[in-house]
């Protein structure tokens, strides 16, 4: 690697500085969760979260699907951990995923409460459908496909009835501020057009909870919005954090296939349209198309994602198409309309049909499984950091993500966050003098970055291309381009994808999301974790002890459990 990483982004002093007792960093589900709850544990604590855009603009809105949790007749946490544990692929951490569905149901119903209007039946019972990894109906759904926004829309609204909770839009988080002990100082922003608060400066601070999102930029398709270029992570290494597993990538099998030059963005055709019936097939009907999942999986077309997406990659190379088909056109019109409303508009929008037509799908990067490591707390490596939702790495997703499982996994390790964080602030402390500011990427390199690591890191990976992706990254020039948040953006997918691409050629083995060519096979010795770190301008990365996969050898998670016990990642 020709370039060193920056230790701290290149940027203008700040002009102007404030304080909160803690900044939360991010307005999706757990940010917005874990403002509320830390609120309500402590009315007195002067909160602040930062967005990088509007309060609306994150991954949360995009969520079609539900939320899962076990809510149905007959259903129970105990089925849900299992199959959160398959999906998983061996590779989560056992006690995470049974606080993750133990606590899950009273959390939707917190949700409800707080006015998130979920779908029901006639008769008043709560509406739940089937996902890809559930063998139960478990997935609580808004508006038809409309269940992140309408869940983002109630946050919203109980956060402006929150006038404690400060809310800064259009800001940029740039870089922790660590007091001479490591542990968090405070943090810069970039804030366009707030008055006062305007272009860099500082927010001194007591603790920093990152809930920033995902890294879906990093590729050239994905179903993630543009302002999800793995800032948190990136700021998260600067400071010295371990991140874990980020070579566990999911590209969800469809999304809506809208030609070979399509970048960013792309319409994601929720599994749960196959959940109501929908099927795969390689072909149109009149060219003798048929449903490959069959065979496959005993949930064939509603196997997990990692399966499916394979399934449908393999398909692809076979014929040479660039993607392959859903069929939902026996679900007729009267259904899309009430069930899918927002799919169907979209895929119309489109130039597809999916009441008359098939509709052309194939695989794009949708969520990062790994991300800052954190224990059962949201506590991070860092002293005064926590990390939630997808930027967080909590061990319940494994190698792979159950369908419907991150808005919960937000929720709950957001409340989690809640009930220890104002019982261990930290002192006021200073921010330490940080020197290690060096070159950045220019953002007009952005595109090539993405070329590379969709071409090499994507659904198929092996040795070569990985040192190859890893030789590009380096090589990408860092210089003097303008300081601003397009360098700032660049810079932090290179940290991302260096990280996950070393990850990636360490771990040699295909386990879940992660599928290696030439190690096509699945191997236990290779059972641990990845961690990576930022040392010097180098990213590091090593194994860490396997997970356990057995949940008969996880302790249960209890009320009366000392949060002070659980060790944090070392």
């Amino acid at each position: 690697m020709s370039e060193s990483l920056p230790g701290r982004l290149r940027a203008p002093e700040p002009g102007w500085t404030t304080r909160a007792d803690v900044v939360v960093v991010g307005s999706g589900i757990a940010g917005l969760t874990a403002a509320l709850r830390i609120h309500a544990a402590d009315p007195g604590l002067r909160l602040l979260v930062v967005t990088k855009d509007v309060l609306a603009a994150g991954s949360t809105q995009w969520a079609q699907g539900g939320i899962a949790a076990a809510l149905g007749p007959g259903d129970t946490p105990a089925q849900h951990e299992r199959d959160t544990l398959v999906a998983g692929a061996g590779a989560c951490d056992v006690e995470a995923v049974r606080v993750l569905v133990t606590e899950g149901p009273d959390a939707v119903r917190e949700l409800i409460a707080l006015g998130t209007q979920f779908d029901h039946h006639p008769d008043g019972e709560l509406s739940l459908t089937r996902e890809g990894g559930h063998h139960r109906d478990r997935i609580a759904h808004a508006g038809g496909d409309a269940t992140g926004a309408e869940i983002q829309r109630a946050l919203i609204a109980a956060v402006e009835r929150a006038p404690a909770i400060e809310v800064v839009q259009h800001a940029l988080a740039v870089d922790l501020l660590t007091a001479a002990d490591g542990g968090v100082a405070g943090l810069t922003l970039h804030v366009l057009g707030e008055g006062q608060h305007d272009g860099v400066g500082a927010v001194l601070c007591r603790a920093v909870v990152l809930a920033s999102g995902g890294l879906g930029q990093v590729f050239s398709q994905s179903t993630n919005p543009s302002v999800s270029t793995g800032d948190g992570t990136a700021l998260a290494m600067r400071a010295g954090a371990r991140v874990r597993d980020l070579e566990f990538v999911q590209f969800h099998p469809t999304v809506m296939w809208l030609g070979p030059d399509s970048q960013g963005q792309q319409p994601l055709i929720s599994e749960a349209v196959r959940g109501e019936g929908a099927f795969l097939v390689d072909a149109p009907p009149e060219e003798g198309g048929t449903r490959f999942m069959l065979g496959q999986h005993e949930l064939a077309d509603l196997a997990p994602r990692d399966i499916v997406a394979k399934a449908i990659t393999r398909r692809m190379l076979e014929t040479g198409r660039p993607h392959v088909w859903l069929d939902a056109r026996h679900l007729g019109a009267e259904f899309w309309e009430r069930r899918f409303p927002t799919i169907l508009r979209v895929c119309r929008e489109h130039g597809v049909d999916p009441v008359t037509e098939l509709i052309p799908v194939a695989p794009a990067q949708h969520y990062a499984s790994g991300g800052v490591a954190t224990d059962l707390w949201g506590r991070t490596s860092v002293p005064g950091l926590y990390a939630t939702g997808e930027v967080a790495c909590s061990g319940v997703h494994g190698a792979n993500r159950l369908a419907s499982n991150s808005l919960l996994e937000g929720l709950v390790f957001s409340r989690r966050i809640a009930d220890v964080l104002p019982g261990e602030l930290r002192a006021w402390a200073a921010p330490a003098v940080d020197d290690r500011a060096t070159g950045l990427v220019s953002g007009e390199r952005r595109r090539a970055l993405q070329d590379v690591m969709t071409a090499l890191v994507g659904v198929l990976r092996q040795a070569d291309g990985l040192a190859e992706a890893i030789e590009v990254l380096g090589d990408l020039e860092h210089g003097d381009p303008v300081v601003g948040p397009p360098a700032w953006e660049t810079t932090n997918l290179v940290t991302v994808s260096t990280a996950l691409a070393m990850a990636a050629a360490l771990r040699t083995e295909t386990r879940g999301s992660h599928w290696r060519e030439d190690f096509p096979d699945r191997d236990d010795t290779r059972a641990g974790h990845v961690d990576a770190r930022l040392v010097d301008g180098t990213v590091r990365v090593e194994w860490t002890s396997a997970p356990s996969t057995d949940p008969s050898t996880a302790p249960a998670p209890g009320p009366d459990r000392d949060p002070a016990t659980v060790e944090v990642p070392a």
